[in-house]
């Protein structure tokens, strides 16, 4: 009777280690980080701030685009991130200490124009924070297909630098 007491716990014990066994080699999937939305995340190693779920939004014919993406400083002191497109000047965004700047949301989306890239594809971008020599990502570019992106589809025409406000008091003249 003992003997097939035993015998059954053995084979329990095997059917169990069988049945489970796999999760001992196989990496934990709630592990593995990746983005969750459309956008990418990209994380400066070298610098001190964070881009989160940045895409572009484009026009049809992908000639001009919107950059919207979250930019995160968790540090105390201001940062500088540097976004560079192959071919085009470089987009500097000043963030002050403990900000999340929310370009498409809190703040109008960055135009970038002579973009060339057709929604659907990605574009090269290039991120650069503090003293570090910054990290390359494809960045997807998108449409105004889904009703939320269609307002940030960019217009064809460039938009119109703003007029400076006329002050109240007038400047002193030179004395010579």
């Amino acid at each position: 009777m003992k003997s097939r007491l035993v015998a059954s716990a053995a084979i329990s014990a095997l059917v169990l280690l069988g049945a489970t066994g796999c999760t001992f080699i196989s990496p934990q999937s709630t592990k593995i980080e990746y983005s969750a939305s459309d956008g990418v995340n990209i994380a400066d190693s070298d610098g001190p701030l964070d881009v989160r779920n940045a895409f572009i939004v484009a026009t049809e014919d992908g000639s001009v685009g919107n950059f919207v993406a979250a930019v995160v400083n968790p540090t105390l002191d201001k940062a500088t991130l540097t976004i560079t497109v192959a071919g085009l000047e470089p987009i500097e965004v000043p963030v002050a200490a403990g900000e999340t700047i929310s370009f498409g949301a809190d703040r109008k989306p960055v135009r970038i124009d002579d973009l060339d890239t057709m929604p659907g594809a990605t574009v090269e971008m290039h991120f650069q924070s503090g003293d570090g020599a910054g990290t390359k990502a494809d960045v997807p570019v998108l449409d105004g297909t889904l009703p939320y992106y269609a307002d940030l589809v960019p217009s064809e025409e460039a938009e119109p630098t703003p007029e400076p406000v006329p002050s109240d008091t007038a400047a002193p003249a030179p004395s010579e």
